[in-house]
Formats: structure tokens, C-alpha cells, sequence
């Protein structure tokens, strides 16, 4: 739902990791040891020993979740939480699941959960208040309007910039609305992204980025005679499970997402739940 554009070097994910490597136990080789990483070496390090408790935005908007039920393992990112879980050791009744606003998830301080899983783009401000874990999806932004908006069929980027836009507050699809599109009107900044909706469906805005399955999503169910009028070419942007700063959870957590991209398991839920986001018409900003 919101968030891009914004580098993400490898380097400054593995120099987050680094940053809590010298409170967890490790090899002479400076990985993490084995038993650093069990489920039993990992009790320590929770919010609830004995438990995994994950935290997200209320509502949970498909396809990351379904039903607004995130307990219930459908949808993405529900999914790939469970199947962390499972690689930490476990069960699907050990996984709780906490609320945690957007906008909250990634000011500074401690975290009532171990893990975040709520479209959060890693930017390297954000990572100055809080760890990020290695991605869990890579992301295109896409931009929504109405069927009957002009810039349908009138987006070059000398015409992009010439409409109004919306869009939720410290966002990385606002940001991407400032630095890429350059509109020459100053976006409109709202608190939610239900209501960035409503300002497209009153006309208060032109058209609104988010990323691109939740676009289609609302485009599809939640906005009538409203459009995915395409999305903006692939970045190094990407979504990351977030915990407090400096957490050593997060070495063990990218160990379970490296086991889940080299078995396939990452790119099955994708294909299972995101597969009718992946052909989009390409826009150019």
C-alpha cells in the first residue's frame, strides 16, 4: 500500500545487520552460531518468550492479507509470516498478531512485537530508528486515477507533472510523487490511505501512487469507475519485516527469508496471491 524509489543497497542491509551482531553469540567466521538461531536460542530475544508476535495495520488490505484477517494465513504477507515463523520453529498457534499503525511502525523506540509485516519500504531514514529484515518482496509503484481523469490517456512525464496528487503521509509512493514525478503543484498529504481514496473519489486529487497489486486491488474492488492507468519501471525499493533497532532477531529472521527464496517458497505465495499483479502497462515519470 505505500511506499518507493528509494535505493537499497545490499551494503546497507548487511551494515543493519552488523549493527546488532555484537549482542548475539556468533562463529569465529562472525556469522551468527547455529544455536544463536534456534528456537530455543531465539526465546531471549522475543517480545513473549514462548511466542512470535507479528504486528500490522488495521485495516489489513488484500492481497497481503484476506478477509482483513491476518491470522488466517491467506494473503501474502500473512502467508510469508507464518512460513518465518515455521523456519523459527513455529507453531501456526505460537504466532500472535498485534496492531501497529503505519505510521507508527517506524518511529523510533522500543516495539511491542518481534516483526512488522505491513508494506514497509527500507530507506535508510527509516532505518536510523529502526532494523529491517532482508526483503520479502521487491516493489513497482503504479499510479490510480479515475477511468474518466485525462491523465487515462495523457500520461508523458511532461504531463504528469501537471496534475494534482495525494497521497499518505511518510510514505515511499509520496516521496516517489515529490523526487520522480515532480508535479508543479505541491502533493496533497493525508493521514490514511482510506482517505487518499476518498479525496481521488470526491476529486479533491487527480490521481494517487501506491504500489502496484495494491493498485490494482483498489482499482479492481474498492474505488468505482477508478483505474490502474500502469506502473512506474522496477527500483531497488523493497518491503522488509521490521523490528526495534538493533534487534538480533533479525540475523535469524534473514537466514529463514534466504531458506524461503532458495526454496521457492517466496516465489510461489507470489505467484499464488500476487500472480494478476505481474503484467502492467509501464509509465514513465
Amino acid at each position: 500500500m505505500r511506499r518507493i524509489a528509494l535505493a537499497v543497497p545490499l551494503a546497507l542491509a548487511a551494515a543493519g545487520l552488523a549493527a546488532c551482531g555484537s549482542s548475539s553469540p556468533s562463529t569465529s567466521s562472525g556469522a551468527p552460531a547455529a544455536a544463536h538461531c534456534s528456537y530455543s536460542g531465539i526465546q531471549k530475544y522475543l517480545y513473549t518468550k514462548g511466542a512470535l508476535t507479528v504486528a500490522t495495520d488495521k485495516p489489513a488490505y488484500s492481497p497481503w492479507f484476506e478477509d482483513n484477517n491476518p491470522s488466517n494465513g491467506k494473503g501474502y504477507e500473512s502467508a510469508v509470516a507464518y512460513a518465518v515463523a515455521k523456519q523459527l520453529g513455529f507453531k501456526p498457534s505460537q504466532v500472535h498478531w498485534a496492531y501497529e499503525p503505519f505510521n507508527d511502525s517506524y518511529a523510533p523506540g522500543p516495539k511491542k512485537f518481534d516483526f512488522d509485516i505491513n508494506e514497509i519500504s527500507y530507506t535508510a531514514q527509516r532505518a536510523t530508528a529502526v532494523s529491517f529484515s532482508e526483503s520479502y518482496y521487491n516493489v513497482t509503484q503504479a499510479l490510480v486515477a479515475l477511468k474518466s481523469s485525462a491523465i487515462v490517456t495523457k500520461h508523458s512525464p511532461a504531463q504528469l507533472k501537471t496534475y494534482i496528487y495525494g497521497d499518505q503521509v511518510g510514505t515511499t509512493s509520496l516521496a516517489f510523487i515529490t523526487t520522480q514525478i515532480q508535479p508543479t503543484q505541491t502533493p496533497k498529504v493525508y493521514q490514511t490511505l482510506n482517505v487518499v481514496k476518498e479525496a481521488l473519489q470526491t476529486h479533491q486529487i487527480e490521481a494517487f501512487v501506491t504500489d502496484t497489486p495494491t493498485a490494482q486491488y483498489i482499482s479492481a474492488d474498492q474505488i468505482p469507475h477508478s483505474v490502474m492507468v500502469g506502473q512506474f519501471p522496477s527500483s531497488t525499493e523493497h518491503y522488509g519485516l521490521l523490528f526495534t533497532k538493533g534487534n538480533p532477531l533479525v540475523s535469524c529472521v534473514n537466514k529463514a527469508i534466504t531458506t524461503l527464496t532458495k526454496n521457492g517458497t517466496l516465489a510461489a505465495l507470489q505467484k499464488k496471491y500476487l500472480k494478476i499483479y505481474t503484467t502492467v502497462p509501464t509509465l514513465q515519470p
